[in-house]
């Protein structure tokens, strides 16, 4: 079984998969417009630094569709919608890019009030979605390299189908591996406190046939004792200049166990993953999440009500702990900074 979509334009409006109802519902959201989608965004109803971008790109389109609609001046409606969008989710840097893109076609686009500027941005939120599948595609490829056969891999978090537009990145990397035939097997960390690898991960890579055992977060430092992971990968939020990653709440850890035992620890992500503007990770802005999410899930709560919570919803790996980052450009390796940057001159 395929994974469903992440995310449809269908009769003028984006549809979203809502991803809090997985794995046992599929249902969708449909938003008419940016504010709905900045709630999406915000309840993590779509989630993933590219698939967020994505999602962020069709909420200016909407916006310009809008202004085109009713009169309004289409320059004020965009910008406000940039705005409300961009603060969302402070951590991943796909958003703000894509938004930059959106703002830099409108910007040719606008040649005073006149119709047509919002199929301009729509069909760009539809390039968008090609090529992040088709980036996603080629990391998969270059990835699946650096795994040995049968290997056993450990991921954290979802950085499959869901968090982007297709495909994935790190899931992406396994995805490829297993269609090139390598029998891999992968062990899917839970990844508290919001449950996305035992919710996602598990739930994406059993619909694709992929062996996959899922383990409480806690559990990885034995497994990699015990001499039972080959390799770690995982995706990211932001990469900043010099390498240091952004990605979900526990990632670090993971990368300071493998040191520890000597197992390659690969982030994979796409250059639009890279801020060039971030020097270092202490610089990268960390959301904190809701304090509902650590005491309980859904209905089950299982903490005192009324306990002081802390919630982070990421951490930085030093780019020291990192063995390689695999882009659609081919592998980066130390130092990030230069070879991250080679790549993104090519890319351009």
């Amino acid at each position: 079984m395929q994974t469903p979509p992440t995310l449809i334009w269908r009769d003028d409006a984006l549809e979203l998969i809502d991803q809090r109802a997985l794995p046992h519902h599929t249902r969708y959201v449909r938003c008419v417009d940016a504010p709905a989608v900045a709630d999406a965004i915000r309840r993590m109803i779509v989630r993933g630094a590219p698939a967020i971008g994505c999602a962020a790109a069709y909420g200016m389109a909407l916006a310009a569709r809008d202004a085109e609609r009713t009169g309004g001046d289409l320059g004020i409606a965009l910008a406000a919608a940039d705005a409300l969008l961009r603060a969302t989710r402070p951590t991943a840097v796909n958003l703000a890019w894509a938004l930059d893109r959106m703002t830099r076609v409108a910007t040719t686009t606008i040649r005073g009030p006149r119709p047509g500027t919002s199929d301009e941005l729509l069909e760009e939120a539809h390039r968008m979605i090609t090529e992040d599948v088709a980036t996603n595609e080629a990391m998969g490829v270059i990835g699946a390299g650096l795994l040995p056969d049968r290997a056993r891999v450990m991921t954290h978090c979802n950085a499959g189908a869901l968090a982007t537009a297709g495909h994935g990145t790190a899931l992406g990397v396994i995805r490829s591996a297993w269609a090139m035939g390598n029998r891999l097997s992968v062990v899917a960390n839970e990844t508290r406190p919001y449950l996305q690898g035992a919710r996602l991960t598990a739930w994406e890579l059993q619909s694709a046939g992929i062996p996959v055992t899922l383990v409480t977060d806690s559990m990885a430092g034995h497994l990699m004792q015990r001499g039972l992971i080959d390799a770690i990968v995982v995706g990211a939020d932001r990469i900043a200049a010099n390498g240091d990653t952004a990605n979900k709440i526990g990632t670090y850890t993971l990368a300071v166990l493998a040191a520890r035992h000597q197992i390659p620890f690969y982030v994979a992500a796409p250059l639009s993953t890279w801020d060039a503007a971030t020097p270092e990770g202490s610089t990268i802005p960390i959301e904190e999440r809701p304090a509902t999410e650590v005491r309980g899930h859904d209905e089950a709560i299982w903490a005192p009500h009324d306990v002081a919570v802390f919630n982070p919803a990421f951490d930085v790996t030093p780019h020291e702990l990192i063995s390689a980052i695999i882009t659609e450009h081919g592998v980066a390796r130390a130092p990030f900074g230069a070879s991250l940057r080679q790549f993104a001159a090519h890319a351009r």
